[in-house]
């Protein structure tokens, strides 16, 4: 499904990354401006869409942290109103729970749920500012949705399972600003961090990012009318 995006100014965390340069690409294709932060100086060096006219990215220390959030959405609201933001920051660590300790916990909460409560909050400020609505993705994951799966990375699972609640509790509260708050749900996605940890795996059943960036364009795209409140599972043959 094709979107139109032209005209929308559109936040991506975490952008930089495998999934988020599928996700910057497509919005830019869609005809959206797309603001993104980065914290790593050598993704951004390697980010094959800095130099595109509709692509800013702008450095940041921390995404959990308040006062830097703030002052990046109030650097994006003073440019165009914001229409979507996008939330893919995050990180991943294994381990089991016996073997994880509190700073290890926390840095998985910190990454992953805090972050991403945090720019939620700082879209919805700015949204209801604009008095456009707008649309909210986060990204969860299978775990989120399906616990047994999580064995063996809880923390990250739990951290995951917070961001899945908050969409859907956070949906509940916008609705009525036409504020649209939805999330995707990956299994392991076929990227080439994945692809070198995992090297004897089924590649072909892995969910291409290409393919859980058109789900988010279209959740966040006008096009979308009706749909919050939504964990959409992606996760192709697996």
């Amino acid at each position: 499904m094709i979107v139109d995006l032209s005209g929308r100014h559109v936040i991506v965390t975490g952008g930089t990354g495998a999934l988020g340069t599928a996700v910057v690409r497509t919005f830019v294709s869609s005809g959206a401006t797309c603001t993104v932060p980065y914290v790593l100086e050598d993704e951004a060096q390697h980010f094959p869409l800095g130099a595109q006219k509709q692509v800013t990215l702008l450095k940041v220390s921390d995404l959990a942290d308040e006062a830097e959030v703030s002052k990046l959405y109030a650097t994006v609201k003073s440019t165009a109103p914001l229409w979507a933001s996008i939330h893919l920051a995050g990180g991943f660590a294994a381990g089991k729970v016996a073997e994880t300790d509190k700073k290890t916990l926390m840095t998985q909460i910190d990454n992953n749920f805090i972050s991403c409560f945090i720019c939620c909050r700082a879209a919805i400020q700015a949204m209801l500012a604009a008095g456009q609505g707008g649309r909210i993705v986060n990204v969860a994951a299978r775990p989120a949705l399906e616990w047994r799966s999580g064995a063996g990375m809880a923390a990250y699972t739990a951290a995951k399972t917070g961001v899945a609640a908050l969409t859907v509790a956070l949906a509940e509260e916008v609705a009525k600003d036409g504020i649209l708050v939805n999330a995707v749900a990956p299994s392991i996605m076929d990227t080439p961090a994945n692809r070198k940890a995992m090297p004897k795996a089924n590649f072909d059943a892995w969910p291409q990012v290409e393919e859980v960036a058109a789900t988010i364009a279209f959740l966040a795209s006008p096009d979308n009318r009706v749909t919050r409140g939504a964990i959409v599972p992606v996760y192709g043959k697996t």
